[in-house]
């Protein structure tokens, strides 16, 4: 699902629910199979402006189980995208959820780096304010720098992005 118009919205705690919501589908759907959903990405930290939009990692333990759990998500209007470039990070799109909130949803087996990617960031973020406060401005300037171009919104970011990623031992 390609962003069209890049839009950053200060934080919402309805975000919380609308992750809630989404995750209980997808336990209901999944069951033992994933061993944890995470709420990641921006409006998974308190106080982050985001592009209303909620990220998930369904994690599962390994790919043995892949092929269930496409064919489970299937079942619930989820299709498989591929990795679309990023090793172990399988992404999904959907159709017909107008109950759920707009939302980004990949699986990745328990050990995958770009799992543990989005959740050191995540943490990070939550647990440093500050941190959380600058690359809310720099989403920010971005987003009214790039109103209509994904790409351009996403370059502008990198460099802040990097930057957390060395405070937090990320490179």
């Amino acid at each position: 699902m390609r962003t069209a118009k890049v839009r950053v919205v200060p934080y919402d705690e309805g975000w919380k629910n609308a992750f809630e919501d989404i995750c209980s589908e997808l336990k209901a759907a999944l069951g033992d199979l994933a061993i944890a959903i995470e709420h990641v990405g921006s409006t998974s930290v308190p106080g982050l402006c985001a592009k209303p939009c909620i990220d998930i990692d369904v994690v599962i333990e390994d790919y043995s189980v892949f092929d269930r759990v496409v064919a489970k998500l299937a079942d619930i209007g989820y299709i498989h995208e591929g990795d679309l470039g990023i090793r172990e990070r399988e992404a999904f799109k959907y159709i017909d959820k107008p109950h759920l909130m707009n939302h980004h949803m990949y699986v990745c087996p328990r050990h995958s780096e770009e799992l543990r990617r989005h959740i050191t960031f995540r943490d990070y973020l939550r647990s440093h304010p500050e941190a959380a406060q600058a690359y809310g401005a720099v989403k920010t300037r971005a987003a009214q720098l790039y109103p209509d171009n994904i790409d351009g919104y996403i370059e502008h970011k990198s460099d802040c992005i990097q930057q957390i990623y060395r405070q937090c031992g990320l490179e």
